[in-house]
């Protein structure tokens, strides 16, 4: 690698790591993929080698792609907002004001970087930065003309969650059809939450100086991404990758918030995946991604658990598993154009007896609809493209602390990528 290229790639994860991920509510706090290959195809292409991304969904494809640099970002768009139907019962009940509010800090840029070097024919390492998020939101101070915040008192509500992964990746071939990959991944995790402090005044937290209203606090914890991936017949390629559960620290500034005393754990995931060869220059990919919110408490948790916030057995968002199906197609029309578009699916992971703390994390989002290209720029050289539009999808039930109330969760989103590729 010359020495300009390597200071390419020292700056180029530098500034990654100095913007960890935000937003990226589409499965659940998930990113719907990662890579402007892989969001073309809505995420697919576990069994599809593509880029020096690849490692996060899945690390034997790493050792197909050759040398080369990946480096993007995506401006993301969540719009998201809840109603409140029907007036306060009045106490003992706690009721919100109602209507419509609107969260703001609508836009994101969320840069991410790919690096992959080849050993030799057999083996390659390489260094792939990406993140999550997903738990963002930033209602006003006075909704709806109530002269209130959303639970109450002159804080707006919101929290934010940015979760950053450096994974260093090895792959290696096992034979002329089939390779194997690991990636040792160092997580880190940002959070702050403000507007909460009616939790404490109703005695719902074990810890209220530390539930809300305390700036950011940090989380650092390590996984590991395994991952498989061969030809089974003619064209046909399968592969399967798993995500361990990552063990993080607490947020000590939020340990009567989260269960577990601050804990927020990053739960496991495993996706399979195959890719057809339904042309000499078109294929077909389906991945399935499973990912196990439930093993998580401070996730997982229901409103209605006995504990305080921040106990073992303290509320939490309530969310279910979610099973995501992820289908797309890539085409080439010419030796320098690629073509791809997708489309993906899974049950939001809120129930309806949750809406009300999910107000605070309103992640519905069920389908999206993606589009993007590969343009080779010279001989050594890719510009890529990629758009996602995921329709409005909204969960609604009781207000569980004023049952004569409804709350609706509702949100809609766009996002834009592209990225650049040296070879080398």
């Amino acid at each position: 690698m010359s020495k300009p290229s390597k200071r390419l790639l020292a700056l180029a994860v530098s500034a990654a790591c100095l913007a960890p991920a935000t937003a990226l509510a589409t499965n659940g706090y998930f990113s719907h993929g990662y890579g402007t290959h892989s969001k073309g195809l809505a995420g697919a292409g576990a069994a599809l080698p593509m880029s020096s991304m690849d490692a996060a969904t899945n690390p034997a494809n790493m050792v197909h792609v050759g040398d080369r640099l990946d480096l993007g970002a995506a401006l993301f768009s969540p719009q998201r907002e809840y109603t409140v139907e029907g007036m306060p019962s009045g106490p003992p009940a706690v009721g919100l004001a109602p209507g419509n509010v609107e969260s703001d800090s609508d836009y994101f840029l969320i840069p991410h970087i790919g690096w992959n070097k080849m050993l030799n024919d057999e083996s390659s390492v390489g260094i792939t930065v990406y993140g999550n998020g997903g738990m963002n939101t930033d209602y006003p101070d006075d909704v709806a003309g109530s002269g209130q915040a959303t639970f109450g008192g002159p804080i707006g509500a919101g929290v934010n969650l940015e979760q950053l992964f450096v994974n260093g990746s090895y792959a290696r071939k096992i034979n002329e059809k089939a390779s194997w990959g690991i990636g040792v991944i160092a997580a880190y995790q940002r959070f702050k939450a403000t507007g909460l402090g009616a939790f404490a005044g109703m005695n719902m937290s074990s810890d209220p100086a530390n539930l809300t209203d305390n700036g950011h606090d940090d989380s650092f914890g390590f996984g590991a991404r395994l991952g498989v991936q061969g030809e089974v017949a003619p064209g046909l390629r399968l592969a399967a990758s798993y995500q361990t559960e990552m063990s993080m620290d607490e947020f000590d500034k939020y340990k009567g918030l989260f269960a577990e005393q601050g804990g927020f754990d990053i739960p496991a995931s495993a996706v399979i995946g195959l890719a057809f060869d339904v042309t000499p220059a078109s294929t077909l990919v389906f991945d399935i991604q499973k990912i196990w919110y439930s093993d998580v408490a401070s996730i997982a948790n229901p409103l209605a658990s006995p504990g305080q916030l921040g106990d073992d057995d303290g509320a939490g968002f309530g969310w279910d598993d979610m099973t995501v199906y992820k289908l797309g197609y890539q085409w080439a029309t010419s030796d320098d154009m690629t073509w791809r578009v997708g489309v993906s699916t899974g049950d939001q992971p809120i129930a309806s007896s949750e809406v009300l703390f999910n107000i605070l994390a309103p992640a519905v989002m069920e389908e999206h609809l993606t589009f993007g290209f590969t343009k080779a720029v010279g001989t050594s050289n890719e510009f890529n493209f990629a758009a996602m539009y995921a329709p409005k999808s909204s969960v609604s039930g009781p207000n569980p602390m004023d049952p004569a109330q409804t709350i609706e969760l509702e949100m809609v989103q766009y996002e834009l990528e592209a990225s650049y590729t040296w070879k080398f």
